[in-house]
């Protein structure tokens, strides 16, 4: 006999489940997945952007900036530009500018007072990013009472290379050898590769001195290139005063690098043998003046002799000062003077030692006797001498 089993079904599957399971653990990891790109991101794709409230105002007064469109947190500058800011910001009123960070969603609002740019208008307020990549916007803005002027011509289209080694001209003179500032040429040949004529084309030279930068200075070549053709360009280089050493001149045109050129500038010798004289005369003429000072003001030594001047002698009898003179028609005849000294000589020799001689002495009227006993012989003056060598007057003839 068979036994029959019941015979049970199968549960059936539950289909459910998975996807629910899923779901919660969806749910589960929500806080820990990364947050979305912020609200600024679908606004990234903008340019920045910059207005003014006003679009005139005069020096003095003051204008509200915004902008949209930046970078959260990021340093701007604004700066009030001449010339639409073609030449950088050596066109715009840099010592009224202002500085503001843009908040979390990019933009700004902030005040900015009103300057007179160098150049002349049209003007714009320029904006630009200092922090992060590189960014700016320009908002259109004037002046009132600033001078307008047209736009440069734009010279993008003539394009300068230099085709020639280039080279410096020139020699230094004697003032240079004392600190005069040197100075040189810079010869370069340009030759113009676009498709308009370059006139007057502007060059900015530099001059650089070790590990500084070049110091450039904006110099206008009168002349024209034309498209295709080449032309030799001079330029004046001046260094300064006592400037000495090895210097880097560089040139170039349109914000583009065209030629470096060395210069070994010789050292000012007269000023360093200048300044070596000056080191030495002028200690030894305060030395010399010291020492001067010294012998004035310093007690006589002991027996060194008296320096100052003896008083006159009292016992001596003063010279009378002559006061007239007699005149040529009363002046004596030679003659007569010679006769008038032989007298007062012969006077002299007779009662002149009577003077000298103490009371009680003999004197001695034709001669005197020396000590040894010897006669001592007058004294003749060539008028009074007799005459020795007396020759008898020639014969006449026919006598």
């Amino acid at each position: 006999m068979v036994s029959s089993a019941p015979v049970t079904a199968p549960a059936p599957r539950r289909r459910g489940r998975a996807p629910a399971l899923l779901a919660s653990l969806v749910l589960a990891l929500l806080p820990v997945l990364p947050p979305g790109p912020p609200a600024y991101a679908a606004a990234a794709a903008d340019p920045p952007a910059a207005a003014v409230s006003q679009s005139q105002a005069g020096a003095g007064g003051s204008i509200t900036v915004t902008g949209r469109g930046w970078r959260p947190h990021t340093l701007l500058t604004l700066l009030i530009c001449g010339q639409n800011m073609i030449g950088g910001t050596n066109s715009c009123a840099n010592g009224d500018g202002r500085t503001v960070t843009t908040d979390d969603r990019g933009a700004f609002a902030t005040p900015l007072p009103v300057a007179e740019p160098p150049k002349p208008c049209p003007c714009v307020v320029h904006v630009a990013a200092v922090t992060g990549p590189a960014a700016a916007a320009d908002a259109a803005f004037k002046v009132a009472g600033h001078p307008v002027a047209p736009l440069p011509q734009d010279v993008s289209a003539a394009r300068l290379a230099v085709l020639a080694q280039p080279r410096l001209t020139g020699s230094s003179g004697l003032l240079t050898w004392f600190g005069a500032p040197p100075q040189r040429e810079l010869v370069v040949t340009v030759g113009n590769l676009g498709s308009t004529p370059a006139k007057d084309p502007v060059f900015q030279v530099g001059t650089s001195h070790g590990v500084f930068a070049p110091q450039w200075d904006d110099q206008r070549w009168r002349g024209s290139v034309p498209a295709g053709r080449k032309a030799e360009v001079r330029l004046p280089v001046e260094l300064a005063a006592g400037a000495h050493g090895d210097y880097l001149v560089s040139l170039k045109y349109g914000g583009r690098l065209l030629v470096e050129q060395p210069w070994e500038v010789g050292r000012p010798w007269g000023v360093t043998l200048f300044w070596l004289l000056l080191c030495i005369v002028v200690p030894a003429v305060v030395f010399r003046i010291g020492m001067a000072v010294v012998d004035r003001v310093r007690p006589p030594r002991p027996g060194a002799p008296d320096r100052a001047r003896t008083a006159p002698d009292s016992t001596k009898t003063p010279r009378t000062p002559r006061t007239h003179r007699p005149s040529r028609s009363r002046r004596a005849h030679p003659d007569r003077q010679r006769r008038r000294r032989r007298d007062a000589y012969a006077y002299d020799n007779a009662y002149g030692d009577a003077y000298d001689k103490e009371p009680g002495t003999s004197t001695s009227t034709s001669t005197d006797t020396a000590p040894d006993g010897a006669a001592v012989l007058p004294w003749f003056t060539p008028d009074t001498a007799p005459s020795s060598t007396a020759t008898e007057r020639p014969p006449s003839k026919g006598s």
